[in-house]
């Protein structure tokens, strides 16, 4: 299926869910996540409408970068960890990092001195030990580092819920997440995918992570 149809088919799908929660579309960013697809379908969905994309890896953007440099009103978030070695090429390639989960992370951007919006990344489900993110009992000290980095815009905060066929199974994560938002007066929620778009829209979610309902089944590298 051509991107162009798939992208009116999440367009729809993102409508619907606005119409039900009784919120403005407007209120959604939708961030086109290319992890594995090439630079050109970067080009493809920047040529409908597009202006935001995620990718999970900093070399993975690096590779494509020389590819998109005429693509002047894109923007690019991280949206997978990212290891403090790595935080200087992070800067360079990406406006928003979406996975700050360590204050010592904070002040590593920070001190590269250069302006970054980003979110703070949640986890939320403790039995998940190869996930990424802070704890929630760690977001007080979290959040005062980032407000202390004067090159940072703090924008709110992300997730990844456990992987499941029903979209309900993230339903508590993401109201879980949008109370911590409103206790940290955060605006912005990071939060669904192509499977459980419709309910983190529903939960408050601001942006939405899409990929294989944009582009497909990926391969694996």
């Amino acid at each position: 299926m051509p991107v162009k149809e798939r992208l009116d088919l999440v367009e729809s799908r993102i409508e619907t869910a606005c119409r039900r929660a009784g919120r403005r579309r407007q209120e959604i960013t939708l961030l086109a996540v290319t992890k594995v697809f090439p630079a050109a379908a970067i080009r493809e969905a920047y040529a409908l409408g597009l202006r935001e994309f995620g990718e999970n890896y900093v070399q993975e953007l690096e590779a494509k970068a020389a590819e998109l440099a005429d693509l002047d009103q894109a923007r690019f978030h991280l949206i997978g960890h990212l290891q403090s070695n790595k935080a200087r090429r992070a800067a360079e390639l990406f406006q928003v990092i979406q996975t700050v989960d360590k204050a010592r992370l904070a002040r590593r951007l920070q001190e590269l001195g250069r302006p970054l919006e980003v979110m703070l990344e949640v986890k939320l489900s403790a039995q998940e030990g190869s996930k990424s993110g802070a704890a929630p009992e760690e977001l007080p000290a979290l959040v005062e580092g980032v407000l202390a980095c004067g090159n940072l815009r703090l924008l709110g905060l992300m997730t990844m819920p456990p992987w499941s066929e029903d979209a309900e199974a993230s339903r508590p994560y993401f109201r879980r997440l949008r109370e911590l938002a409103v206790r940290f007066s955060l605006p912005c929620l990071s939060m669904g995918m192509s499977g459980d778009l419709e309910v983190a829209i529903e939960e408050g979610a601001t942006h939405v992570r899409v990929g294989t309902a944009l582009f497909g089944s990926r391969r694996k590298l």
